[in-house]
């Protein structure tokens, strides 16, 4: 591994370079915006930029891509009031060609996002956020010392316009515990209620106001959970979204039936007074659940800093044991007793970082600060590229993104050659299983398929004018039209 490391310097030393270490099988495209700058740049198996956006202000690190290939990303806004690591403010979404489509502000005194966000499939978007409360508030709801701390919570944005406007949120305020002092606010047991959080069990002063310095998080909609990852509390968590504000705020209803409280928490035991074996040692982030058609789909995934040592990052995996909504609960812990796989990284990153699991078996990283790389099932480095944002993300060739952007141009999408997103009608769209399709009645001749969002068919030959998804699992589908002058026309359609 070290080897490894004294050959990146080198490349690094001569330009931002890919180099193919081992024989060629990635699949698709590495998009990232290097931190506080202002570009975002999309590359290619061989580190050609295939397409890139010039915005009008900083990005914190954080950027997707939409199925319609727009760029969202996390802005640095300009007149923050508090400041902190991976400091955002504003979520923007810029169209191909560098247009903003629609942004929104999330910052004043009191509140501003930061670190992470999510695009969700109905395509709202969650946000990571800090909320300001005094010593005072501290102090009445049983913290043993005398800060002012920035707790974390979470809202779900939806476009409204060129603007946005928050349609739910979550606050951990609302689910804390404490043993310090029985005369204040959330005092109890704290063994007896892991599905709070001890108000006690992380230092609010680590770092200014950042009290839990929650980085990253997932959204699961098929169960309707989000998942987040806490570096100072070395723990990830799972909560509900089936339910409104309001229900999130207290210790019931959702699809759990438990409100906003911790569904599924793992990695730190102690936090919640139990002496189990501490299986994330230090900092944690990326937390994501692995996609369907990918080994172990419906993992969580997380990138473990010291995972493998006090120098050594993993990439780790555990299967959480379900049941319906909620999780098994032995006692003392969540299980597993310990990660169900792992990628020793190629390096140690102490920062942000990320990983995915890829279609072909393969796990992509970014190591923070170093540079990004993929690594095949057995662990040999496939692919690397010597930049080094905080974090990067990758798009297989499947994606509807890169028939978007790239056209015929993208790989593995020769059959997509002009791909558009307005071309014929389905409705409803959500639906709970039957969908109508207009636009087409004038063609001469056509033919239309179904696929799942890795770009699979799945459903062989559509005739009908009405498609009747209801026996399929609940997420998101393309129907695929060919005409027979050559043209290909794709819809994105949502089950739930």
């Amino acid at each position: 591994m070290r080897l490894l490391k004294l050959r990146v310097v080198a490349f690094a030393a001569i330009s931002l370079c890919s180099v193919n270490l081992f024989g060629q099988s990635f699949d698709g495209y590495a998009l990232y915006n290097l931190q506080n700058n202002k570009t975002t740049y999309m590359i290619d198996k061989d580190g050609n930029i295939a397409h890139s956006w010039d915005c009008n202000v900083n990005c914190n690190y954080a950027v997707a891509l939409t199925d319609e290939g727009n760029l969202l990303r996390g802005g640095v806004y300009g007149s923050n009031k508090l400041n902190g690591a991976a400091i955002g403010g504003m979520i923007q979404e810029y169209d191909k060609d560098a247009n903003i489509v629609w942004e929104f502000v999330y910052s004043d005194d009191s509140h501003v996002s930061h670190h992470d966000f999510c695009l969700m499939p109905n395509g709202n978007v969650l946000l990571t956020a800090w909320e300001v409360k005094t010593a005072a508030e501290l102090t009445g709801a049983g913290y043993s010392g005398n800060a002012t701390g920035w707790p974390t919570h979470i809202v779900e944005v939806e476009q409204d316009g060129s603007g946005g406007k928050i349609v739910w949120e979550w606050h951990i305020w609302d689910h804390l515990i404490q043993d310090f002092d029985k005369d204040k606010d959330n005092f109890g047991v704290i063994a007896d209620h892991p599905e709070l959080m001890d108000i006690n069990a992380v230092s609010v002063s680590r770092r200014g106001g950042d009290w839990f310095h929650v980085n990253g998080l997932d959204y699961n909609a098929d169960l309707d959970q989000i998942v987040f990852s806490s570096r100072y509390a070395s723990e990830i968590f799972i909560i509900d979204h089936s339910t409104t504000t309001a229900e999130a705020a207290s210790h019931s209803g959702g699809n759990s039936g438990k409100g906003g409280d911790f569904l599924y928490r793992w990695g730190n035991p102690a936090n919640y007074g139990s002496s189990d074996n501490q299986q994330i040692p230090g900092p944690v982030h990326d937390p994501r659940w692995i996609k369907d058609g990918r080994p172990n789909a419906g993992y969580i995934q997380f990138f473990n800093n010291q995972g493998a040592g006090s120098q050594s990052s993993s990439v780790d995996a555990i299967n959480p044991m379900r049941n319906g909504y909620n999780y098994s609960w032995d006692g003392t812990k969540n299980e597993p007793s310990e990660k169900d796989w792992r990628h020793v990284c190629a390096d140690y990153a102490d920062g942000q970082s990320a990983s995915d699991r890829m279609t072909n078996g393969n796990v992509f990283v970014a190591l923070s600060r170093e540079y990004m790389y993929e690594a095949d099932s057995t662990g040999n480095v496939i692919w690397q590229y010597n930049a080094s944002p905080a974090k990067a993300f990758r798009y297989e060739c499947a994606h509807p993104a890169v028939w978007a952007l790239l056209g015929s141009e993208g790989c593995g999408t020769a059959s997509l050659t002009n791909v558009q997103m307005k071309t014929f009608t389905v409705y409803p769209n959500p639906s709970s299983g039957i969908y109508n399709i207009s636009g087409l009645e004038d063609e001469t001749g056509y033919s239309m398929y179904l696929t799942d969002n890795l770009g699979r068919r799945i459903q062989m030959d559509i005739s009908d004018a009405v498609l009747d998804l209801s026996g399929f699992a609940k997420g998101q589908y393309f129907i695929v039209v060919n005409l027979n002058d050559g043209q290909t026309f794709a819809k994105k359609v949502i089950l739930n």
